[in-house]
């Protein structure tokens, strides 16, 4: 990496600046300074050789104050001190004597050269790795070499794995972990068990999508009088991932496991997180369980954690459940007869808990997320909105209480631990959202800094089947702050609670993984001062790590899902549809299809009249006709184009009467397990 000597803002010149560097695909950029509320604009001729992302001092050509949209501040690059970029992936373009290697990342706009020895004979189209070797001038283009070919433009899989490099995902795990890896045992030895509490007497199912092949939690329920008592339990992945292993220093590094169109990048080994991590039917199996005494209005009376060994009876779907409880299948409900009074009493502890969320005001988003159906190529077939059933929402209760019922356990404890954090949103955003919801006819109760988390869920009650229920539920989820990982309990906005933490899923997130092995320690009397420090020391870095972790994941998971659904829409150039304005910018306005496709419409496609954007009203007006396009109206759009570089999707307004089409749908039962927005924003079929 490229470093020149450290600069800060404490200077002499207040017009020397020093930020991050955030580039377009349009040339120009912008500066963003620690401690500045308004970005500084950097002209295409002031850039200086910088890339996104870097570190760099900005001189003030121009102090502003009113925004980008008004007299923004403008500045010049006068040096990079610290390059973000070492490597890029690109598409090579071949001449006879050198080529350029033109980057995937839109917002890095100067190709890269390279001569013909660097090339390692790649040829037109070739999908590369580049290494940067020369970061040039103003007028000069970077220079690189090839480091490798990931296959060709048009190579089924291609794409996605061009992403996969892109964002450094590791996709193969080093000897070291599969030696390690292959000594882990595929059964539970009887020596294993003992010590533990015997639940494999107990009713126990897991309830997954049909495609679910790592099954990390189970449950059993029970009813006694007027309480319910609740085990969740996780399987004990900390048993055969021991720290400072192998395994723990390959999972810390990943973070997380990565879904993607095409594939899987699990976190562990498939060894462990399909095999003896997997609470797999008829299969002894041990387990980290967090059981709790719920009275009839959802509060948790009583709870232990313990170590356990468990035998999970079925292996259900949330197809089957959902059969069994709502459209009381016949077939089905013969099928699982001994087991439907367990998931009777399970749907009836989870409305009480759901009621009992809800009472508190946590935000439940509830609009669907898309699932992509590929043929064996990887060509994108169908788009099929995710829905949530009757049986996702039980588990979604059930992972929340047990995570909820941890976290406020290790919290009272003083213990060192790693909660799931979600602060109240930016009293900028906040205003931008009460600007945006107005043009509906709705609004928050507020304060000047905060709000409460009921407000919001009173607001995504008020707009519950109305046409602009998704619209405006999206834009809620973008008001809210990311949620992360830290150290101190400062609690969860978006699920209204003091105490949260990630405790039911340790095959797929490192934190849970790190927060087993504290309570294992704390059950077998093992944190003691010197365990108490050495989590201290390490917590934090792990918090911020996985933090970083999840976020990659996220944007892989985005930039996959965008490059698929423009593929999907390439073959339907032409067609008509109807759909929603979901954005309103100064170049454009975005309609959202009821597949999930967000196209934009380009303002200078408009030829009726001559549009400009009101920012008080967020809605474009013509200047003659005085029509005006608003969020969460209904237009017909034809597609226009799909720009496979940039991954977008461009639409044109449809004005003929003609009859349109609706983008397919199939309905999705029997397919997989949800991916409804959670409250902290991410995707995820349990919390």
């Amino acid at each position: 990496m490229e470093k020149q000597k450290s600069h800060d803002n404490k200077t002499s010149d207040k017009n020397i600046l020093t930020g991050v560097y955030q580039g377009t695909s349009r040339g120009f950029g912008f500066v963003s300074v620690e401690n500045l509320e308004e970005d500084v604009f950097i002209p295409e001729r002031e850039c200086n050789s910088a890339m996104h992302g870097d570190k760099v001092e900005v001189r003030l050509l121009r102090s502003g104050g009113k925004g980008r949209r008004g007299k923004s501040m403008e500045g010049a690059v006068t040096k990079v001190l610290e390059r973000a970029q070492t490597e890029l992936v690109g598409t090579f373009d071949r001449n006879k004597k050198f080529g350029f290697v033109i980057p995937d990342n839109t917002k890095i706009n100067r190709d890269i050269f390279v001569p013909i020895e660097d090339a390692m004979g790649a040829r037109d189209g070739h999908k590369v790795v580049v290494e940067i070797v020369d970061y040039g001038t103003k007028n000069r283009n970077p220079q690189g070499r090839i480091t490798e070919i990931i296959g060709h433009i048009n190579d089924p899989g291609t794409d996605i794995a061009c992403i996969v490099k892109a964002y450094g995902l590791p996709d193969k795990f080093p000897d070291g972990v599969m030696k390690e890896t292959a000594k882990v045992p595929e059964e539970v030895a009887p020596e294993e068990t003992e010590g533990r509490k015997d639940l494999r007497c107990l009713q126990t199912v897991t309830i997954d999508g049909e495609d679910a092949k790592d099954l990390d939690d189970a449950i059993t329920i029970e009813k006694k009088e007027n309480t319910y008592v609740l085990g969740v339990h996780i399987a004990d992945v900390t048993h055969y991932v021991k720290e400072h292993s192998p395994l723990d220093k390959e999972a810390y590094k990943r973070g997380t496991s990565v879904y993607l169109a095409d594939r899987v990048i699990p976190m562990l080994p498939h060894r462990l997180s399909n095999g003896i991590c997997s609470l797999n039917a008829g299969c002894d199996r041990l387990a980290l369980s967090c059981i709790m005494e719920i009275n009839e209005k959802g509060a948790v009376v009583g709870h232990e954690i313990a170590e356990t060994v468990i035998r999970v009876d079925e292996r259900m779907s949330y197809t089957s459940v959902k059969k069994i409880l709502q459209d009381h299948d016949p077939e089905e409900c013969a099928r699982y007869e001994s087991l439907i009074p367990m998931f009777e009493n399970m749907a009836k502890l989870a409305d009480i808990l759901r009621g009992k969320r809800k009472k508190r005001g946590f935000v439940d988003f509830d609009f669907p997320e898309t699932k992509l159906i590929l043929d064996k190529k990887g060509k994108p077939l169908k788009l099929i909105p995710y829905e949530r059933n009757i049986a996702t929402r039980i588990i979604e209760e059930f992972m929340l209480a047990a995570n909820e019922t941890v976290a406020e356990d290790y919290f009272w404890q003083e213990a060192p631990f790693v909660y799931r954090t979600h602060e109240t949103p930016d009293a900028e955003k906040l205003a931008r959202l009460e600007t945006l919801i107005a043009n509906f006819g709705y609004y928050v109760k507020s304060g000047r800094e905060s709000v409460h988390p009921k407000e919001f869920q009173k607001l995504l009650d008020k707009i519950d089947n109305t046409p602009e229920e998704a619209l405006i539920s999206r834009i809620v989820l973008r008001t809210m702050k990311q949620a992360r990982y830290t150290t101190e309990c400062i609690g969860h906005f978006g699920l209204a609670t003091k105490y949260y933490c990630h405790f039911t899923s340790p095959i797929r997130r490192y934190p849970d993984l790190q927060i087993h092995r504290i309570i294992k320690e704390t059950i077998h009397g093992r944190r003691n001062d010197r365990r108490n420090a050495h989590y201290n020391k390490i917590l934090p870095e792990v918090a911020m790590h996985s933090s970083a972790t999840e976020r990659r994941a996220d944007e892989a998971e985005r930039e996959c899902l965008k490059l698929k659904k423009a593929e999907y829409m390439l073959e339907r150039i032409g067609q008509v549809y109807t759909g929603i304005i979901s954005g309103i910018t100064g170049w454009g306005m975005y309609v959202e299809l009821e597949n999930t496709v967000e196209g934009l419409v380009r303002i200078q496609s408009l030829s009726d009249d001559y549009y400009y954007f009101d920012e008080s009203g967020y809605e474009l007006v013509g200047g003659d006709t005085g029509r005006t396009f608003k969020l969460g109206q209904p237009v017909t759009i034809r597609v226009a184009d799909c720009d496979m570089l940039q991954r977008t999707v461009l639409f044109e307004i449809y004005e003929e009467e003609e009859e349109t089409e609706t983008p397919e749908r199939d309905d999705r039962s029997g397919k997989e397990g949800p991916q409804a927005a959670g409250p902290d924003g991410s995707l995820t079929a349990k919390q």
